[in-house]
Formats: C-alpha cells, sequence, structure tokens
C-alpha cells in the first residue's frame, strides 16, 4: 500500500507530466506553423514574449499565492488556465493574429509557471528534512521526467501539425488536459505547502544571498540554452537544411527527451557513488565544460565543418552537460529554501528562470535574423560564463549524507 505522501507525489507529477507535454506540443505547434505561415524568426520570437513576460510575474506572485492559498490550488489553477489557452486557439485562422497569439501564450506562460512552481515546491514538504539524498533524487526525477515529456510534446506538436492540422492538435489537446484538471480537483490533498503565518506581498522579493546568486546563475544558465535552441536551430533546420516538421520535430524532440533522462540520472552522476550530495563546488565544475561547447560550435562553423554532423553531435554534448547542471540548480534551490513558505523562495528563483527564458527567447529571433546561428551561439558562450561567476560567488556548503 503506498503512503500518503508518495501518493501525493505521483498525482503532483502526473499533473506535472501531463501539463508539459501539452505545454511543448504547443510551443512546436505555433513555431512550425507560424513558421509555414510566412513569419519571420523575430515575429515567431515575439509570438512568446507575453508566455515568458508573464512567467516572470506568476513566479513572484504564484509562490506568494501557494504560501497564502496551498499549492493544491495554485496546480489546479495552472491546469485550468491552460485550457483555457489552449481553447484561444481554437477560433478561426483569420483571428490568429498575432496580439491574439500572444495573449493565448501570455495565459499558457501563468498557467505552465503556476504548474511548475507547485509541483517543485511540493516536494520539498514530502521528503523528511534529514533525507537531503532523497531529496536531490526526487527532485531530479520530477525535474528530468518533465523535460523528457516535454521533448515528446515536440515530436506530438510537430506530429499533429502533420496529421490533424492546428486547430483539431490543439482541441485534442485541450479535452485531454481538462480530464486531467477534474481528477486533480478531486484527489489533491487540500492546505498543501499553506505557509502558518501569512506572509506580506513584499515577501515575494528573497533576502537570501545564495537563493539571490542561484537565481542569477539561473537567469544566465536558461538564456544560454534558449538562445540558440527556441527559435534560431529549428528556423535553421527548417530553412538552412530544408528539414520537414516531422525532422524538425521529432529531432528537438529526442534532444530533450535525452536531456530528461539524463536531468534523472544526475544524483548518480554528481556523488550517489561516495555517498553525498553535491554543493557549490561541483556546481562550479559542470557549468565550465557547458560554456565551451557552444564556443567550440561556433568555431567549426565558422571554419566550414560540415553542420550536418556537427550540430546534432553538438546539441548531444551541450544537451547531456545542460541537463546536469539544471538538475544541480533545482536540488540547490528547493534544499536552500525555507519550509514554511518554501514557494515563496523556489517562485522567486523560477522568476529567474523565466527572465532567463525571456531573453534567450528574443535575442534567438532577433540575434539570429541580424547575424545568424553564430552568433547566437557566442551569445550563449557568454552568458554560460556569467552563470559561472554567480555560482563562484555562493557561500559553499557542506555536503550532506544521503
Amino acid at each position: 500500500m503506498l503512503s500518503a505522501d508518495v501518493r501525493q507525489y505521483a498525482l503532483i507529477t502526473g499533473n506535472y507530466w501531463a501539463f508539459t507535454l501539452t505545454d511543448g506540443a504547443l510551443r512546436m505547434l505555433v513555431v512550425l506553423y507560424f513558421h509555414e505561415l510566412g513569419y519571420a524568426p523575430l515575429q515567431i520570437a515575439l509570438l512568446f514574449l507575453f508566455y515568458e513576460l508573464f512567467g516572470i510575474i506568476t513566479n513572484l506572485a504564484g509562490g506568494w499565492l501557494g504560501a497564502r492559498l496551498g499549492l493544491n490550488r495554485t496546480m489546479n489553477l495552472g491546469l485550468v488556465l491552460q485550457v483555457a489557452a489552449l481553447a484561444m486557439l481554437l477560433v478561426p485562422a483569420a483571428w490568429l493574429t498575432v496580439p491574439w497569439v500572444m495573449a493565448a501564450q501570455a495565459l499558457s506562460g501563468i498557467a505552465k509557471d503556476l504548474n511548475k512552481m507547485s509541483a517543485k515546491s511540493a516536494i520539498k514538504l514530502l521528503v523528511p528534512k534529514s533525507a537531503e539524498g532523497s531529496l536531490y533524487r526526487w527532485v531530479a526525477l520530477l525535474t528530468g521526467s518533465k523535460n523528457a515529456l516535454k521533448g515528446a510534446g515536440f515530436f506530438l506538436g510537430g506530429g499533429l501539425l502533420t496529421v490533424l492540422g492546428f486547430t483539431s492538435a490543439v482541441a485534442a489537446m485541450a479535452a485531454a488536459l481538462a480530464l486531467v484538471w477534474l481528477v486533480s480537483l478531486v484527489l489533491l490533498k487540500q492546505e498543501l505547502g499553506r505557509a502558518k503565518a501569512k506572509p506580506r506581498f513584499r515577501d515575494i522579493f528573497s533576502k537570501s544571498r545564495n537563493i539571490n546568486l542561484l537565481s542569477a546563475a539561473r537567469l544566465f544558465l536558461f538564456g544560454a540554452r534558449d538562445v540558440w535552441f527556441v527559435v534560431a536551430l529549428p528556423v535553421y533546420l527548417a530553412t538552412v537544411s530544408g528539414w520537414d516538421h516531422w525532422q524538425v520535430g521529432g529531432f528537438l524532440a529526442s534532444w530533450v527527451i535525452g536531456y530528461g533522462l539524463i536531468q534523472s540520472l544526475a544524483p548518480y552522476l554528481t556523488g550517489k557513488r561516495s555517498g553525498t550530495v553535491p554543493g557549490v563546488q561541483a556546481a562550479l565544475g559542470w557549468v565550465l565544460p557547458l560554456a565551451l561547447v557552444p564556443a567550440l560550435i561556433a568555431l567549426g562553423l565558422s571554419a566550414g565543418v560540415s553542420p550536418y554532423w556537427l550540430l546534432p553531435g553538438g546539441l548531444l554534448l551541450f544537451g547531456a552537460l545542460f541537463a546536469v547542471n539544471s538538475s544541480l540548480h533545482s536540488y540547490l534551490i528547493v534544499s536552500h529554501a525555507s519550509e514554511d513558505g518554501v514557494s515563496l523562495d523556489v517562485g522567486f528563483y523560477y522568476m529567474a528562470n523565466a527572465g532567463g527564458r525571456l531573453l534567450g527567447t528574443l535575442l534567438s529571433g532577433w540575434v539570429y535574423q541580424q547575424a545568424g546561428l553564430i552568433a547566437c551561439l557566442w551569445i550563449s558562450c557568454g552568458f554560460l560564463l556569467m552563470a559561472a561567476v554567480f555560482t563562484h560567488r555562493l557561500k559553499p556548503g557542506t555536503a550532506c549524507r544521503t
């Protein structure tokens, strides 16, 4: 018989998985569908402007709401808002203007970050205080499985666009997610994560030096990924390499699935064998090699090396190293967060995460349009070096036994 905490973890993870699958599929649907309609890379990037911008706002306000109202309510709110965002895209094709799609993406961004903040915060409350090793494994499993399913969502989005078309694909996803929301309303534990003392709104801004530094590092870490992955790479593969929807969606899906699987294995790659959980030095030791990868890809492309092998190989190496970095950071923030009102610290951190995605997404479209993929790769390298600087300034902690 499963314990109550394990059942709640399974339900939270299932909610997160279902949401992530539709979120990844929707992103790929929008990128490919609007590229097919003749939109320029910067215009496509702007479609996600409000998605990322409202993610920043939501993580701040959502952490406060989670502490005051309970994480069950913020998670369920995220699910129903995503259904509403999908429904907004079921209008006739002539209504799918840039402002309308940006508004739908804004709602989706709010939904996604409410859901993610709730899921990551809830784990802190379901794992005993003394079990730091278990906390790391649970965070890594949730994060890794989520990204594997996001990759599956990319593949699903490309496939659904080819088989069903844009409108039917969106309708099918909205119906499936609505069913998940109804199940969650009935089964998810009440009052999960509700703070004992009602936090004030000004408490959304972190007062912890380590959490502030981790947040800054996270901003540049995710900006470094998205500056070449979100718009520049799919458009490059579709235009320069001549790939079709299935090939672009399938390749990016495979990458994100592999990336998610490696995230799940991160505890075994960063200290499990020695019986410790990683600290600041481990985080620094993994981000510096990652910074070399986009620089080497850029140098190779500049030297005329065939992108046919260079881009897939470089992207696989980048994904493996990035997965470990992301998992390490996800563990460190949950570990450093205070238990009472945990969603405040986690929300602040993922506000920085959303800021990095916003910056990376906008630069991905603009820089690619102005200067091409190589310039995006150099910016990625610079961002990762900035992440290393902030990571280096973290106060080292003593590794905990598993």
